[in-house]
């Protein structure tokens, strides 16, 4: 009968903690009841629960409560334990063996991807996006994709101005109007490709991996030989959608691993 009681208890205490990190700064316990429609009695037992055991921490000259050490600490032994790339790699394995081309997990780090996972084909292709190798987000289809879910101030935070654009081929967007304009219609479509935008001879398809709050934490992506002439114009590579299809539905997969909303 106790442990049944205690689990309303534990969700809302689990709400309380989503809550505080979602916030950029502390909240006050009042904030908390209204946010979380809870009874102001059971806010403040909650939050000097949470305090007590390092998870909160209480602001007494603010009145206001924000995200203890013992959160910090969880978060960084979750990192240590490289979830996101156990839970990544068998999605990639099994995108791969289907469709014959290499696919990568990668990250956002500022205006970067950062790739953490690769996955083969039986007789793979020489590319540039190996593990721990970082490129310019604008110009890759895992970067866009990501992108294309940050709010649009985040997004001119991190390109200010051209020189903010690297240019590896020739192709790509040059400027914030021309990344938004390509955002834009990869947020409508749902993937992001990229042809001969940072090795010439090689294209890439990408989609989103999104958390609980639908905001993308990662990417999948699959890269293969293509080779974009001129006369196919802006649009070049538009013709995988299938290929796109097979990609979102791994990066769907890896969502709902992760406890996101596919």
């Amino acid at each position: 009968m106790g442990a049944s009681s205690d689990v309303p208890a534990l969700r809302r205490g689990l709400a309380v903690l989503r809550l505080l990190a979602s916030r950029p700064g502390p909240l006050s316990a009042a904030a908390v009841a209204r946010e979380l429609s809870l009874p102001r009695s059971t806010t403040y037992h909650l939050l000097a629960e949470l305090a007590a055991a390092g998870f909160a921490t209480h602001f007494p000259e603010e009145r206001r409560y924000g995200l203890g050490v013992a959160a910090f600490e969880l978060g960084s032994a979750y990192l240590r334990h490289d979830p996101l790339e156990r839970l990544a790699r068998p999605v990639l394995r099994r995108l791969v063996d289907q469709v014959g081309r290499t696919a990568h997990l990668g990250v956002l780090h500022g205006a970067e991807s950062l790739y953490l996972v690769r996955e083969q084909p039986r007789r793979p292709t020489a590319i540039v996006s190996d593990v721990g190798v970082r490129l310019p987000a604008h110009l890759t289809a895992s970067g866009r994709a990501m992108l294309a879910g940050l709010p649009a101030a985040q997004v001119r935070a991190l390109f200010p101005g051209r020189a903010s654009f690297v240019d590896r081929t020739g192709r790509g967007p040059a400027d914030l109007p021309a990344l938004r304009r390509l955002l834009t219609a990869e947020r409508r479509r749902g993937w992001a490709v990229e042809d001969g935008y940072v090795t010439a001879g090689f294209a890439s398809v990408a989609a989103p991996v999104v958390d609980r709050g639908d905001r993308p934490i990662a990417a999948i992506t699959v890269t293969f030989r293509h080779v974009c002439e001129p006369a196919d114009g802006p649009g070049c590579g538009e013709a995988w959608p299938d290929l796109a299809a097979e990609v979102r539905r791994a990066a769907d997969e890896l969502t709902g691993r992760i406890g996101g909303r596919a």
